[in-house]
């Protein structure tokens, strides 16, 4: 039986008109309200109350039916769109698409106020606090109902925290300080009108909480040792699709490096990169050699071109084709859900129909890029061609859009040679990724670089790695494009080429805003930032760089409408005063 987040409440309504006397009379009306309605889930509707609660939740079903709708919240189209938007868009990858709307463009403009609608975050307090209520009453079903075990209990608490904490993460690197519980709402969320959390006391927090649980999560849930890569993306998705002990270790290397607990990030970078060696042994000792993975530098990643082939493309259809691909540690999962589409991607980035999506990709990063021109990639590097397309007179971004490209990467030297060809999805169902298996890699890389000179070159064959692949080196006879005595002579121009090769690796994926405010706040200062994120501006750009000096701005303003309902929120000082926005 395949598992699907996407279960609708029939199961608990059905249990609460069970329930005698006029309160479950009263949950009934609440329940047939939200199925004529279909806008809010039972969970963010619902008058909740401690006795009412706890004579629903008595077997391992009821369980199961909240912690589907924890994931479906996160794979909500709100969810997705502040994801890729609090990640992506005030980075140098992003400038105007087509039909952009009000709030877009004043984002891209860097005239963020506190009335802009992509700046209310309930959706994901929403889905923190179905989490909330997993965590709270798992353990009381787990008394209840003898078939429901305590390690299934500690596995779905762990599955609940790290969805919890990884919502907790979004909102702190877009807004800094924000308010933090890990107690149930029983009232329209009025437990979360707290005082916000500082940014590295909520880090702390959340890597305690993670700590707790990480090794109850399961590691597997279907065993993949004997499937090709194209049969477990069919099969063995929820590998991927569900949070599993890897995916934790991910968060938490994650968190760790917001923190600057070097160590720490590299353990845990380890324990992935562990795990993901042995996954590939177990396909080697079963399956023979496999044509689509190799071995870079002992690392194991899917090929650019498989063995025998001269086109490459494959890790990109794997990866972003197919989804759930060996590589993938987390991802929000569509590709046989019908109910609900990533309309992120479809609207955002493009379409089959509609190539050009609200956004378009920065056009120095992919022109001429065939001649060696392009100021980020190497003329090699598939991911120049993968990620983003020429389409008239626009580069629209191609990264998820496309279910499979191919190309000739071998004597680059026009599109002609290219041999560039794609095969664009006709549908919104793409997988979004959260964590794959690369960007442990450059985490390490990144944890490295910054314990000192003496761990440099470890640091760079690790980006050299992920490197190599995109170019499609396997080889003794390839050369390296990248060479170490170039960068090595001092921690800023290894960071530079870590976060250069982050952005050509994770390029629309929500990751490159969140990178160059880490950085600021390690410097102190947001001067790289700057002359990083206002390469794209072609108008304005001394306003837009006086204003993104100003270390507060890099975060986005609390809402208007949040700041109404908790008091204890006092606004970012780079957005003027709270009282301000209180008449409008």
């Amino acid at each position: 039986m395949k598992y699907n987040h996407h279960t609708n409440m029939n199961t608990i309504i059905k249990k609460y008109k069970r329930m005698a006397g006029a309160t479950a009379m009263s949950l009934a009306l609440t329940a047939s309200s939200f199925m004529l309605t279909g806008c809010n889930d039972f969970l963010d509707t619902l008058p909740l109350n401690d006795v009412v609660l706890e004579n629903y939740w008595t077997q391992k079903a009821d369980v199961t039916s909240v912690l589907n709708s924890c994931y479906e919240s996160l794979e909500s189209s709100e969810s997705i769109l502040r994801m890729g938007v609090w990640g992506e868009m005030r980075s140098d990858n992003i400038v105007l698409g087509r039909s952009v709307g009000y709030d877009i463009q004043e984002i891209l403009k860097e005239n963020i106020l506190p009335t802009n609608g992509l700046t209310k975050w309930d959706v994901m307090y929403q889905t923190i606090n179905r989490c909330n209520v997993v965590c709270h009453y798992a353990p009381l079903v787990m008394e209840r109902d003898p078939n429901y075990t305590l390690n299934e209990m500690k596995a779905n608490i762990a599955e609940a925290t790290f969805v919890r904490d990884l919502c907790y993460f979004y909102l702190i690197r877009t807004f800094r300080d924000v308010p933090i519980s890990f107690e149930p709402s029983i009232d329209d969320l009025a437990d979360y009108q707290i005082a916000p959390t500082e940014m590295n006391a909520a880090l702390d927090m959340l890597i305690a909480d993670l700590e707790k649980v990480k090794d109850d999560a399961v590691r597997r849930y279907v065993d993949d040792s004997r499937m090709t890569n194209s049969s477990a993306a069919q099969t063995a998705y929820e590998n991927s699709s569900r949070v599993t002990r890897v995916a934790i270790y991910a968060l938490l290397a994650d968190l760790n490096l917001w923190r600057g607990n070097w160590d720490k990030c590299i353990e845990y970078c380890d324990l992935v990169i562990d795990f993901k060696k042995e996954q590939y042994r177990l396909k080697k000792e079963n399956l023979g050699d496999l044509r689509d993975i190799y071995e870079y530098d002992g690392i194991p990643l899917i090929r650019e071109s498989p063995d025998g082939s001269t086109l490459c493309g494959e890790a990109y259809s794997q990866i972003f084709g197919d989804g759930s691909s060996f590589e993938s540690l987390f991802e929000l999962y569509f590709q046989t859900n019908q109910r609900t589409k990533n309309s992120y991607v479809g609207s955002y980035y493009g379409t089959s129909s509609q190539p050009l999506g609200h956004f378009a990709a920065y056009t120095d990063y992919f022109e001429e890029a065939t001649k060696g021109n392009s100021q980020l990639f190497n003329k090699k590097d598939c991911r120049a061609y993968e990620s983003a397309q020429s389409t008239n007179g626009r580069y629209v971004i191609t990264k998820y859009v496309c279910r499979s490209v191919s190309l000739d990467n071998r004597n680059v030297s026009d599109d002609r040679s290219l041999k560039l060809s794609s095969s664009r999805r006709g549908d919104e169902y793409a997988n979004w990724i959260v964590y794959r298996f690369t960007e442990v890699l450059l985490m390490k890389a990144e944890a490295l670089i910054m314990k000192g000179e003496e761990n440099f070159p470890a640091a760079f064959a690790l980006i050299n790695t992920v490197n190599k692949r995109a170019l499609n080196i396997t080889t003794s006879g390839d050369k390296d494009e990248l060479k170490y005595d170039d960068y090595k002579q001092s921690r800023e121009t290894m960071e530079d080429l870590l976060l250069a090769e982050r952005n050509r690796e994770l390029m629309f994926e929500g990751k490159r805003w969140y990178d160059l405010v880490r950085v600021s706040l390690r410097d102190g200062s947001t001067q790289r930032l700057v002359s990083k994120a206002t390469v794209k501006y072609k108008d304005n750009v001394n306003r837009i760089k006086i204003k993104l000096s100003d270390p507060n701005i890099i975060f986005f303003p609390y809402n208007r409408d949040e700041l109404r309902l908790n008091p204890y929120l006092k606004q970012n000082s780079a957005y003027g005063n709270t009282e301000e926005f209180e008449g409008i």
